[in-house]
């Protein structure tokens, strides 16, 4: 039994599990402009997961929850964002940090992020504010999936990686581009929420067997990715890398356990 793995762009993924179900992460789509499907292509969802309020997280989540009738887990004010667009309140589940869930059949647990969600309802003005979400999935038996969000780098990873035991983390190194980040007003970011260095200690202090790079739109000639490859090959035991890196591009898959 195999877990398949699809990178899809910035924090973007979909992962398949043995038995065929669909879990959708943070799924920026339409607004990409890297992202090799739009929200159209897909064929079905299963489970669907946003971490906070950030249009490249959030992305199109409105539309597929509607669309597919899937369970949502987030925050409560991504919750309230998604019930005043009419996703059905039965739909969505609220999470706190160390809370899990059960839905369509994959356990889900929240664990903190160091970060922010926030965001004005466009219709009202009304300001939306809680806490941002990461999340350890369980897709298979032995598969532990940590998805980040933005978080920045924080001590209690070692409790993280303590307490859980994640196998695979899908963790931001970088930025999109300087353009993407002025055209939808973040104005220019100088770093990202975890440097190319804060990502490999965390990956170190995670004790993940692989280690996915994140938050960019091509890994190619990005010196945050280039730097995060060096480091962490350079984290290493005797037996090799303490965590072994997987850099993709939008619409690489990796499979886990690797196929020989």
């Amino acid at each position: 039994m195999s877990t398949r793995i699809e990178f899809l762009g910035v924090a973007t993924y979909r992962i398949t599990n043995g038995q065929g179900k669909v879990i959708l992460i943070d799924p920026f789509l339409d607004g990409s402009p890297v992202c090799p499907i739009k929200a159209q292509d897909l064929e079905w969802v299963d489970l669907l997961l946003v971490t906070h309020l950030a249009l490249d997280h959030m992305g199109d989540a409105e539309h597929i929850a509607k669309r597919f009738g899937c369970p949502v887990c987030c925050g409560g004010e991504v919750r309230h964002w998604l019930l005043k667009r009419g996703v059905a309140p039965d739909k969505v589940r609220a999470m706190c940090w160390g809370l899990q869930v059960v839905e369509a059949g994959i356990r889900v647990r929240s664990v903190i992020s160091m970060h922010t969600s926030a965001r004005v309802m466009p219709e009202d003005g009304q300001f939306l504010s809680g806490p941002p979400m990461g999340f350890i999935v369980y897709p298979d038996p032995g598969v532990r999936i940590y998805h980040a969000g933005d978080t920045a780098i924080f001590s209690d990873l070692k409790l993280m990686g303590e307490l859980y035991r994640p196998s695979i983390g899908l963790i931001g190194c970088s930025l999109p581009s300087v353009d993407f980040q002025i055209s939808h007003g973040y104005g220019v970011l100088h770093e990202p929420e975890m440097t190319a260095h804060e990502a490999a200690l965390a990956a170190l202090w995670l004790k993940l067997e692989y280690v996915l790079a994140n938050h960019y739109f091509q890994a190619g000639g990005n010196p945050d990715v280039e730097r995060f490859m060096t480091l962490i090959n350079n984290l290493h035991s005797d037996e090799g890398p303490v965590a072994k890196p997987i850099i993709q591009n939008p619409g690489d898959v990796f499979i886990y356990p690797p196929e020989s």
